[in-house]
């Protein structure tokens, strides 16, 4: 596959929510400044921050193109206010606690160009700790509509998109606070495809004030209403009813992965079962993740940590030897 980049340039608009995040802000804001691709237009959207956000965002506000700092109804309200006034041909967004590695920009340009069809790009993505640690590598694949409804998960911060493609889905749906990104891609895969690139351009970074730990139980909860949405939208529910076992799989083993993030094990094996009893192999995908529910049940939870570390010593020393 051909990536390199021609000597066409593209206008590339990145958009920033903010709120709170001052712990993680500045390295999220110096990831986006320091990348080696010319041609970006950043966007800082905070909803009126009371830790120092601000400041911060001022610190760097001669290199943005636009920053508000104003009360908002949330992520959605936040991420949309930017992306309409984004100019670039190609977009995408960063939340404050993540980050983009070097050249990330420039390899979904470069994969544009090579795809001219595309609606959407996306590569790989680091877990990261609070510390910046890598913990795990989060592998995606080539995704179909229908992947992407039993919940084949694109790492928000490794996708970029199409501009044109995304002002015709009509940007995030703010009915949606937790899974606004999932349905935005499974829009867009039903508009253009979407193409995979076996790259890392980001770190997600996991902490304690994340919304994946802070609301893991949440997340299921509104995948079951996602999905009951989209089977009362002609543009989906004959895919659905099509793949419909496989997908309520995946729904339950993806509300399964967070209750158990969010210690709530016993809960999590019975999303799993569902899981299993509706389509084994989507449940058994995720056996490493099962396991882990089992041994919290157990209480031997601290094996996680364990694990986590020799994940991230593995990690380390591949990044050492690239």
């Amino acid at each position: 596959m051909n990536l390199q980049p021609s000597t066409f340039q593209p206008l590339v608009s990145i958009v920033t929510p903010s709120y709170n995040q001052g712990r993680f802000l500045e390295a999220t804001l110096r990831s986006v400044l320091e990348q080696d691709y010319p041609n970006i237009e950043y966007l800082v959207v905070d909803g009126a921050s009371t830790d120092g956000s601000v400041e911060i965002i001022k610190k760097y506000a001669d290199r943005l193109a636009w920053w508000v700092s104003e009360k908002d109804s949330g992520q959605s309200e936040a991420v949309n206010k930017g992306l309409q006034r984004a100019r670039g041909e190609i977009v995408g967004w960063l939340n404050s606690d993540d980050v983009y590695l070097p050249g990330a920009v420039s390899a979904a340009v470069a994969a544009f160009q090579s795809h001219p069809e595309a609606g959407l790009v996306y590569g790989d993505a680091l877990a990261i700790d609070a510390d910046g640690k890598p913990f795990n590598l989060m592998r995606a694949r080539q995704y179909t509509l229908a992947d992407l409804l039993a919940f084949n998960i694109i790492c928000q911060p490794a996708a970029f998109m199409r501009r044109s493609v995304l002002e015709e889905v009509d940007y995030l749906d703010p009915a949606y606070q937790l899974l606004m990104d999932n349905l935005l891609w499974m829009r867009m895969a039903q508009k253009n495809p979407l193409v995979y690139v076996p790259q890392t351009w980001a770190a997600a970074r996991y902490h304690e004030q994340a919304k994946n730990r802070t609301r893991g139980a949440a997340y299921g909860r509104e995948a079951k209403v996602l999905i009951d949405d989209l089977k009362s939208r002609p543009a989906f529910a004959e895919i659905i009813a099509a793949d419909e076992k496989r997908i309520l799989a995946g729904v339950n083993r993806f509300d399964a992965f967070y209750l158990t993030d969010a210690g709530q094990p016993r809960a999590a094996l019975r999303a799993y079962g569902r899981a299993f009893r509706l389509h084994p192999p989507t449940a058994l995908g995720d056996w490493k993740h099962a396991l882990l529910a089992v041994l919290s049940l157990l209480g031997l939870h601290k094996l996680r940590g364990f694990y986590d570390r020799l994940r991230t010593r593995r990690l380390g020393l591949k990044k050492n030897k690239s």
